[in-house]
């Protein structure tokens, strides 16, 4: 008998599209938040589902509603703000979890907070279960793979094709503007260090084009050396604007430099406030068609002068749809028991690698 799940943040963008896919799937999850209104139309529209009216932050109703073995998954962000009496309901309920987090800041401290509790309790704890960043994850691993035993450094990059300037959600946008003056780390010689988001522009080939992107944080250089341990460089790139990688650098460079300066701070937030503009919500279905996602890993011997060992793509829907998809998935596989790494983990240690790939081959997400 599978478990049952709650879905908080059903009433947002990133949660509608994961209801959506868990739809598609044949559960039926009961579906949170803060409006009774909302969530009692959307639970009407959607068959009858139940229905459960809670504040993510306030931990202990949410709790009391959670049995050991239940999945939560959450879409409530910013995660920094909201995210943490979510996952600590879970993480006290032994109940699992699935998020979408793009703010590797909040996965460390899950990691840091819940990681003991959740593996002594059973409970399967997965942040950033979305296309932020089970791609790069992926992509990794099987360059890693294909690369040898000799592999010790990975390149990672996020591309997207299609009509991005409209079709980026408010979500994202904040994310966006928040991650210019957060640092990003990354895996070197075995540690991890903090750098200026987008200090480092790096040249990818995608589809037969050369394209820049730009150091930004992911989940990758925490996951990805728990199972490769070789490991001892990880970059994560985002090439969503290539063309603007380097004028993003400079700019980072600017709000970084006024942030730390005596009443910069809100000079900093005037430049980049206009990273906010746009419509609300995310992209539409019609417009999501036109949108496709694009992961390379680049897997290397870290030795000056030697050639790639590897070099894995995977292309695949647009970034919401897929997120919406990845989520579900993993919710249905806990659901139903699927016997998967407990404790705060990434995809790969939760799942397997090959698992993991046939399932995101299932939704879309293949090598090219």
């Amino acid at each position: 008998m599978s478990s049952r799940v709650i879905l908080l943040g059903a009433t947002g963008y990133t949660g509608g599209l994961v209801l959506d896919a868990l739809l598609r799937r044949g559960l039926d999850p009961t579906v949170a938040g803060r409006d009774r209104a909302a969530l009692t139309a959307l639970a009407q529209r959607s068959g009858g589902l139940d229905h459960l009216v809670v504040d993510a932050v306030d931990p202990a109703p949410l709790r009391g509603h959670l049995d050991r073995g239940d999945v939560l998954v959450t879409t409530v962000g910013p995660f920094e703000r909201f995210g943490h009496p979510v996952a600590q309901a879970a993480a006290e309920a032994g109940a699992h979890y699935v998020d979408s987090t793009g703010e590797v800041g909040f996965v460390r401290a899950l990691r840091a907070r819940h990681h003991e509790r959740a593996r002594e309790r059973g409970a399967v704890m997965l942040p950033a279960f979305g296309y932020d960043y089970v791609p790069g994850l992926l992509a990794g691993a099987l360059a890693a793979r294909e690369g040898g035993d000799t592999v010790r450094t990975l390149d990672i990059g996020y591309f997207a094709a299609g009509p991005l300037r409209r079709g980026i959600s408010q979500g994202t946008r904040a994310t966006m503007r928040d991650g210019l003056t957060l640092p990003s780390p990354r895996l070197h010689r075995r540690r991890l260090v903090d750098e200026r988001t987008a200090s480092r522009v790096r040249r990818f080939t995608v589809g037969g084009r050369r394209g820049s992107a730009f150091l930004v944080s992911g989940t990758e250089v925490l996951f990805l050396p728990d199972t490769l341990p070789d490991l001892a460089d990880i970059t994560v790139h985002n090439g969503w604007f290539a063309a603007l990688s380097r004028p993003v650098s400079l700019f980072s460079a600017l709000a970084n430099t006024l942030v730390r300066l005596p009443k910069g701070a809100p000079v900093a937030a005037a430049l980049t406030r206009p990273l906010l503009f746009g419509p609300p919500g995310g992209p539409d279905a019609a417009l999501r068609a036109r949108i496709t996602s694009h992961v390379v890993a680049v897997a290397s011997t870290g030795t000056a002068g030697d050639p790639p060992a590897a070099e894995v793509h995977l292309a695949g829907p647009d970034p919401y749809g897929l997120t919406g998809e990845l989520m579900a998935w993993a919710a249905d596989r806990l659901a139903n028991g699927s016997g998967a790494t407990p404790g705060v983990v990434g995809a790969l240690e939760a799942f397997g690698l090959d698992p993991l790939r046939d399932a995101c081959a299932g939704i879309g997400l293949r090598a090219v």
